[in-house]
């Protein structure tokens, strides 16, 4: 049936990134999991390719969710590609600046809502979509509510069926720009299963169910409304193929829930709310105009939230001293040292990466310093005590801004026993100039934890400040954030203290200039690249 399909569809797309950075994603070492992550893509099936729908609409270069976050991708046997990022969503000021644009399609059982949303993303060309349902937001049964529907005698078309304060706390965080957890309900069973998805990074929700304009708060939060008007035997056809092939139910059954619950709920409840559309769509997918004027409003809409980050960073907080919150480990003789040696263009590969190691090690035990410690007193084998001191708190995570940031995890690793990692993958777009973010895998509670955010270099601080801002979009403490990077430019150090005034940032060095390709000067050229292997000189 041409009405029962939900598959992934994306495009690569050839213009974005550099050479090094393919190289790179292609390496099998890349998306290796360190452990159970929160914002994980494991799982997804392989891309399938898909026409577009008509010349008029824009092939589709990006990926949906239901209710899940699905970054861009390509996907081989072996290997992913992620082929498109999401733009900053916040200001200089490390704010969220522009919220995700919400629209709310709404419409009877059957009717199409989640084909005009899959064909509106096809059209949209815009990263980072989510599609969320509202089925996903049932309420939980008791053991009569469970026996009725089991019987076909419970009415899940009803206001009272589903859980709207749930569904509006969530659509409101996702509005936000914030993480959050999505329950996910088994219609089988008519309960929520054990694990919840998260969902992170929209700059557009689509958001769609029966229901989706019977609550005035859920209205507020919906940028545009959009009703999908369907005959209601075309309706019921629908539902047959749907509850026989995905929810394990018979025709009498079915028939039975339709004329008792499913029409009467749609003339009550549904049908009234069509007044507070703003389009209404009949035919449903099959209305190629009213997608077309959906589609141009959108882009018009998302037009005019668009922030430029990296041009700001650069003209600002200049001649400005230092912020206390930047410490800059002790120049050492041996500390001098190793920088002659990693800055020098001569120096081969083996001795930059040995001595940046060397740097490397002793960084992250100059962060590790500044983390809360609490008294506490040990026995001795001998049998004495010792006033000694432990973390202050639950555990540490280290968190690596990809590619470079990769190259500090084997030290973290080496002081910090069986350490929860994660990892964010920011590349510039050579046409904007903008950093964008293409994927994250975070461990699970990160939220509880001190967090070592690691680069090898920053320079305008414009990967540094989204890192710092996906980190806080988790419900990580700022104060908890530890940026620790092996040389950073004043800019970089100004750009994040002025947003992020909580975050410690951590370095064995800071030079003064940054020059027109955003590179520091003196600096150590492509560090990232050439201890990965991906740059020779």
């Amino acid at each position: 049936s041409s009405y029962l399909y939900n598959f992934i569809i994306v495009y690569f797309n050839k213009g974005l990134g550099r050479p090094s950075d393919l190289g790179y994603l292609l390496s099998p070492h890349v998306f290796h999991s360190s452990g159970s992550g929160d914002d994980s893509l494991d799982g997804l099936s392989n891309a399938v390719p898909r026409c577009p729908l008509t010349p008029s609409l824009s092939p589709r270069k990006r990926t949906t969710s239901q209710s899940k976050t699905e970054p861009p991708l390509l996907r081989t046997n072996k290997r992913t590609i992620y082929t498109a990022g999401r733009p900053p969503w916040y200001n200089v000021t490390g704010t969220t600046f522009k919220e995700a644009f919400v629209i709310g399609l709404c419409g009877g059982s059957a009717s199409g809502k989640t084909t005009v949303a899959n064909k509106i993303i096809e059209a949209l060309d815009v990263p980072w979509v989510v599609l969320l349902s509202m089925d996903s937001f049932y309420k939980v049964l008791n053991n009569e509510e469970q026996e009725l529907a089991a019987k076909n005698e419970y009415n899940f078309d009803h206001p009272d069926a589903f859980d709207f304060e749930l569904l509006v706390t969530v659509l409101r965080k996702l509005k936000k720009g914030k993480s959050v957890k999505v329950p996910v309900y088994d219609f089988t069973s008519h309960c929520r299963r054990k694990e919840w998805k998260t969902v992170y990074g929209a700059n557009v929700v689509i958001f769609e169910g029966i229901l989706a304009f019977a609550n005035k708060e859920l209205l507020k939060l919906l940028d545009m409304k959009v009703f999908v008007d369907t005959d209601s035997d075309i309706r019921l056809i629908r539902r047959l193929k749907r509850d026989i092939s995905q929810r394990g139910r018979n025709i009498g059954g079915i028939i039975k829930q339709y004329n008792k619950f499913v029409k009467p709920a749609f003339e009550q409840y549904i049908e009234p709310t069509v007044q507070s559309a703003d389009i209404v769509v009949p035919r449903g997918g099959e209305n190629f105009v009213a997608l077309d004027l959906i589609v141009q409003h959108v882009h018009s809409q998302l037009e005019k939230r668009e922030i430029t980050v990296r041009s700001a960073l650069a003209s600002a907080h200049q001649g400005q001293p230092l912020p206390k919150t930047l410490s800059v480990m002790e120049c050492t003789p041996q500390v001098h040292g190793m920088h002659t040696i990693i800055r020098n263009k001569d120096t081969n590969r083996d001795e930059f990466i040995f001595y940046s190691k060397r740097l490397m090690r002793l960084l992250i035990e100059h962060a590790l310093s500044f983390l809360p410690l609490k008294p506490v007193s040990v026995e001795t084998p001998q049998g004495g005590i010792y006033d000694g001191r432990r973390l202050s708190g639950k555990r540490i995570t280290g968190v690596s801004i990809l590619r470079a940031g990769e190259t500090m995890e084997q030290a973290l690793m080496a002081v910090c026993k069986d350490i929860r990692l994660g990892k964010i993958l920011i590349q510039t777009n050579h046409d904007t100039g903008e950093p964008e973010l293409h994927y994250l895998r975070l461990p699970k509670d990160i939220s509880e934890d001190y967090v070592i955010l690691m680069d090898s270099t920053v320079s305008t601080g414009a990967a540094a400040l989204m890192a710092v801002r996906v980190l806080l979009d988790h419900d990580v403490a700022e104060d908890k954030i530890f940026l620790s990077s092996l040389l950073m430019a004043e800019m970089g150090v100004h750009s994040v203290a002025y947003a992020f005034p909580k975050v410690r940032i951590i370095t064995t060095a800071v030079d003064k200039e940054v020059n027109d390709q955003f590179h520091i000067i003196p600096g150590i050229g492509e560090a990232g690249s050439w201890f990965l292997g991906l740059l020779t000189f």
